[in-house]
């Protein structure tokens, strides 16, 4: 089964340079962000544990060492979990500062929103007080033009009545004499244009 194996688990001889040319533009965006990020970050000096153990000859001694050393890294680790707790709430108060920066910003930004949209609220309402009161007079005259034209209308139309009544009236009161009734009435009847 081993030699199955081993066949399986071998691959084509281009492989490796086809999964060069397809991770190629990966792997130079992925160096080029991390020397970005070696360059801005501040790493920490190198660590004293590394290749620090020298091996001792007794049991005793290579205990006490190695008690030490756990000692050591664990003093070390607590302050550097100190150090990063504090640097966390740090971080926190300040993104709580920022934040309430932030709020305040647009409270105040709402708030003269508001004051002047009440501001524009209230011109407006002045400008239409204006024109309904423009409006309201132009209608009044307009009223008293169309009721002094009515009532001199019905003047007219009352002296016309009065001038017409008075003419037939005195037609009416002309009388024609007895003698001249038959004339008249044979005039009437040859001289149409008269009536």
């Amino acid at each position: 089964m081993s030699p199955f194996r081993h066949i399986l688990r071998r691959s084509p001889p281009g492989s490796a340079v086809r999964r060069h040319f397809s991770t190629s533009s990966l792997s130079e965006s992925s160096s080029s962000t991390s020397s970005a990020h070696r360059n801005q970050h501040d790493f920490l000096s190198p660590s004293t544990y590394i290749n620090s153990w020298q091996p001792s000859r007794s049991p005793k001694e290579a205990a006490a060492q190695l008690t030490f050393l756990r000692r050591d890294y664990a003093r070390k680790m607590k302050e550097i979990r100190k150090d990063f707790i504090t640097e966390m709430e740090l971080q926190k108060i300040e993104k709580m500062r920022k934040n309430e920066a932030r709020m305040e910003a647009l409270r105040i930004a709402n708030e003269e929103k508001k004051a002047a949209k009440d501001a524009k609220k209230k011109a407006e309402a002045i400008e239409r007080q204006a024109a309904e009161q423009e409006f309201r007079q132009v209608l009044m005259k307009e009223r008293e033009d169309k009721l002094e034209y009515w009532r001199m209308r019905e003047k007219n139309i009352q002296k016309k009545k009065k001038d017409k009544n008075e003419l037939l009236r005195k037609q009416s009161s002309l009388w024609v004499d007895v003698s001249e009734l038959d004339k008249k009435i044979n005039d009437v009847f040859l001289d149409t244009v008269q009536l």
